[in-house]
């Protein structure tokens, strides 16, 4: 199965299109000089006295061990936006930040390319104290490859190679044990980057490199079925095993596969998730299916949420398993939308002194009552800040795949889909219905207000979703149309194929699936039953979490507040307020009982109040 990418889906989805938007925006925001900093001091190139004015902060301040990180994100996410739409600027960009990459690391003496100085790994050899410098080092390595792979820039891979031969010469300096206990120190993904660029080259030396950064400290209990991640720093170990995923597809060797099934059983199946589709606190996993007690200010690392969407990515693409998808399905919504590009959901009347937008929040506390600690433009630079860009660069990844001459919808967002099936060009619109029956969209287009009998027939918000699908081709192909049931439905999904009744089903373990020969214009429509779902926690089934549909829902307030519930059914507790503005359909929630009432939204609506996600349930007292 492969993914369908590129140019080949086009994203209409308006939320999606903001973000990136915002996310592009920010790219060329950036000054080179001061994503190319670091690097320039570390080759000499740099003869300031003081530190340029504006240069960026934080973690890429030229006294933090892991400065420079950041320049490998940044190219990464700028090849994925031109991947998508062929950007110039970005392009352009790309090519002078190159160039004087090439320039540093010929100053460095022809291989070395990094911002950090080649002592810091000698220092790891002889158990001195620092800050994860292959975990600095690979993001570099990372952006060249994805540069040569999107943007098909032939500097970019003589970098990465040359740079590569420094490794291979250091790493073949120590003995199996010597080098394992270098592994025990943040590595980041080299062992995936080795994979990429033996896929890329050939060269031998990169099966060497392979082998070297097999980490079987972490893989071998893995593989004996024990539990190494508990308490473990999470995302020291996701990109590890991303590792053996990327060797896996290069080498087509089981054991790599192994370990990546290993470690999902062990880091997903077996620990249970949040409502979220989280499982870290303090950046550690927790324990398996015992989330109470870590219930916190440190709840969900960006990073990891960005990296798990990728190892389940490639395991959807590997078995068809349409769990994988809805693993990403969450973890976007509560976890991508959650925690960066915050816009404001208006509210009128709601007076505040806080800003309408945020950038990035490292974690997503999961303790009541407390807020999102949003981060700067240019004085952060935490890791998140990465692969912040990266998931935002490219929206329209992982919403379609194609396997022979079937294609499978994965995820429900306003998009099209181009596929070559059997030498005949198909094209795929996705659009949600939205059942409003208007275009009104301010106060000022009356010229809109035409009469359409759908207002009437929708009085309130309908409670499911219709997802439209019109397929263009011109000529008659026969194909199979997969879409995915997703696990959040309240009752049977119900599929039309221009208008007659196809099927029904609730079925989210496999995909829904229609066969036929398709003309011009034939319409698939999926009806998905949506509403409240109260989602308790697996230690504690008193105590739980609202999602409406795929999406969380966090109550507003500075104190933790218990629910008072009359009977079994937690989830009638909340009923939706609010839920019109002119021509659209709005997202406010409130509780139905509870005195004073509380108001919720959705946890990606949700900017710098502070708030709750998870409410302990008891019987109501008696009135």
């Amino acid at each position: 199965m492969i993914e369908l990418n590129g140019s080949s889906v086009l994203v209409r989805d308006g939320e999606l299109k903001r973000r990136v938007a915002a996310n592009r925006a920010y790219l060329m925001k950036l000054d080179s000089g001061h994503l190319l900093f670091n690097y320039k001091l570390e080759a000499g190139r740099y003869s300031g006295r003081d530190i340029p004015e504006g240069a960026h902060g934080g973690w890429e301040s030229p006294v933090c061990q892991l400065r420079g990180h950041f320049l490998g994100h940044w190219l990464s996410a700028a090849a994925m936006h031109h991947f998508e739409t062929g950007d110039p600027e970005l392009q352009a960009k790309i090519g002078v930040i190159l160039e004087e990459l090439a320039e540093c690391q010929k100053d460095n003496g022809g291989r070395w390319a990094g911002p950090i100085p080649e002592k810091y790994l000698n220092w790891i050899a002889k158990g001195k104290d620092i800050w994860a410098p292959q975990y600095n080092l690979h993001k570099l390595f990372m952006g060249l490859v994805d540069v040569y792979r999107y943007v098909g820039n032939a500097r970019a891979l003589e970098i990465a190679d040359s740079f590569a031969d420094w490794f291979a010469d250091w790493s073949g300096g120590f003995s199996r044990e010597q080098f394992d206990d270098i592994l025990d120190v943040e590595t980041g993904g080299m062992l995936e980057v080795w994979a990429d660029l033996l896929h890329i080259t050939g060269k031998e030396k990169y099966k060497t490199l392979l082998d070297r950064y097999y980490r079987s400290r972490l893989f071998q209990p893995l593989l004996e079925g024990k539990d190494p991640l508990t308490n473990m720093h999470a995302n020291t170990t996701i990109p590890e095993v991303l590792g053996c995923a990327r060797a896996y597809e290069v080498t087509g060797e089981e054991r790599w596969m192994a370990i990546v099934k290993a470690y999902w059983n062990c880091a997903v199946t077996e620990r249970g998730c949040l409502a979220t589709g989280g499982q870290t606190a303090g950046e550690v996993w927790m324990p398996k299916m015992k989330m109470k007690a870590r219930l916190g200010d440190k709840n969900q690392e960006h990073c990891t949420v960005y990296n798990m969407i990728r190892l389940a990515e490639f395991l959807f693409r590997h078995s068809g398993d349409p769990a994988y998808a809805q693993y990403i399905e969450y973890n976007l919504y509560n976890g991508i939308m959650a925690q960066a590009y915050y816009q404001e959901y208006r509210l009128n009347g709601n007076k505040h002194p806080y800003p309408e937008t945020g950038l990035l929040t490292y974690f997503l506390p999961m303790k009541a009552g407390l807020r999102k600690d949003w981060s700067t433009e240019k004085d952060s630079f935490f890791c998140c800040h990465g692969t912040m860009v990266q998931a935002n660069a490219a929206w329209n990844r992982g919403l379609y795949y194609q396997d022979g001459d079937g294609i499978y919808v994965c995820q429900y967002f306003d998009s099209e889909v181009a596929a070559d099936i059997g030498g005949v060009p198909v094209r795929i619109r996705q659009s949600q219905d939205r059942m409003s029956g208007s275009l009104m969209n301010s106060s000022n287009t009356a010229g809109y207000q035409g009469i359409n009998e759908i207002t009437a027939i929708h009085e309130n918000m309908p409670p499911y979703r219709k997802h439209d699908f019109v397929v263009r081709t011109d000529e008659p192909q026969a194909f199979a149309f997969h879409c995915r049931i997703p696990d959040w439905i309240l009752s049977e999904a119900s599929v039309y194929v221009n208008g007659v009744l196809h099927g029904r089903t609730a079925e989210s373990g496999q995909f829904y699936s229609i066969r036929r020969v398709w003309k011009d214009g034939d319409k698939v429509s999926l009806i998905l039953p949506i509403g409240i779902r109260f989602v308790p926690l697996p230690d504690d089934s008193s105590m739980g979490a609202f999602r409406f549909g795929p999406e969380v829902l966090a109550g507003i307030g500075e104190e933790e507040r218990i629910l008072f519930v009359d009977g079994e059914d937690v989830a009638s507790e909340i009923e939706m307020e609010n839920e019109r503005e002119w021509g659209s359909w709005r997202y406010f929630f409130k509780t139905v009982n509870q005195e004073p009432p509380i108001s919720l939204r959705r946890i990606r609506d949700i900017g710098y109040e502070p708030y709750q996600i998870y409410f302990k349930v008891k019987k109501a007292k008696f009135r």
